[in-house]
C-alpha cells in the first residue's frame, strides 16, 4: 500500500515539478530620451531556455512597448530574493 501510494505521489508531483517557470533577469534600453532599466520577466513552464532562447521570447515583449533587449543577465527557476525585485522595480514581472 505504501509503494501505490508513493508512486501515485511521484507521478502527481513530478509533473509539476518539471513545469516550473523561469524567471529571466535581463537589461534594455528605450532612445531618444536614453533609458535604461533591469528587469525580471517570467517564461511559464518547462525548465529555463539558454540565453539566446530566453532573449528570443523577450524581445518582442519588450518591442511591444518601445523598448530594446541589451542582454539577458541571467535565469533561474527559483523566484528571485528581496534584493533582486527590488533593484527591478516596476519592471519585476512587467513583461
Amino acid at each position: 500500500m505504501k509503494r501505490l501510494f508513493l508512486l501515485l505521489f511521484l507521478a502527481l508531483v513530478l509533473p509539476a515539478a518539471a513545469q516550473a517557470d523561469c524567471y529571466v533577469e535581463y537589461k534594455a534600453k528605450r532612445d531618444a530620451p536614453l533609458r535604461l532599466h533591469y528587469g525580471i520577466a517570467l517564461l511559464p513552464g518547462g525548465d529555463c531556455p539558454g540565453k539566446g532562447q530566453a532573449a528570443d521570447a523577450l524581445r518582442s515583449r519588450l518591442a511591444g512597448s518601445g523598448w530594446t533587449l541589451l542582454n539577458v543577465v541571467g535565469s533561474s527557476t527559483k523566484e528571485p530574493g528581496k534584493k533582486k525585485k527590488a533593484n527591478a522595480g516596476d519592471y519585476y514581472l512587467r513583461f
